[in-house]
């Protein structure tokens, strides 16, 4: 009975890994790419390995007065420009969304607004390549999902192979 368990149990863990897996691919694949250009960042941790923490410059250019209307967690309104640059337009209060905007999550710490994720790993020996990233390269699904597949230059190019 303890075999039949574990296997079965063993069985449903694959089964929800492989799908969330498969979903991932799905928004790499198929989604739309929108841009978050950077603020500085450090592109090094001895602890991790060759990563970058990201900060976007979206995160500074919020106002105050809708920074203190903001909860400490949930989702902002953001717009593309031609370039597929985001924009930042409000927080979310849960209205409906025009077609052009998507949502990003986000976490609030008294004055400061940081959007996740804050952080792209990427292969021993890269970081000059990735040193002259100046975006954030996320892809949308159609039901609002994302996920950060790479970083491109200041020509909105892709530093490595994502698209």
């Amino acid at each position: 009975m303890q075999k039949l368990l574990f296997i079965s149990f063993s069985i449903i863990v694959l089964t929800v890994l492989n799908y969330a897996i498969l979903q991932k691919e799905r928004i790499i694949n198929r989604g739309e790419i929108v841009l978050l250009e950077l603020a500085p960042v450090d592109p090094r941790s001895l602890m991790q390995g060759d990563y970058m923490a990201l900060r976007y410059a979206l995160e500074d250019n919020i106002p105050a007065t809708d920074i203190n209307q903001a909860t400490q967690k949930g989702y902002m309104v953001v717009t593309t420009d031609a370039n597929h640059v985001a924009h930042f337009e409000r927080f979310h209060q849960q209205e409906p969304l025009a077609a052009q905007e998507k949502l990003l999550r986000y976490t609030a710490h008294g004055e400061d607004v940081i959007i996740t994720p804050n952080a792209f790993f990427f292969q021993e020996g890269q970081a000059e390549l990735y040193s002259q990233a100046k975006y954030g390269e996320f892809k949308f699904d159609a039901a609002g999902n994302y996920l950060l597949v790479g970083l491109a230059d200041e020509h909105f190019k892709s530093l490595g192979t994502t698209r």
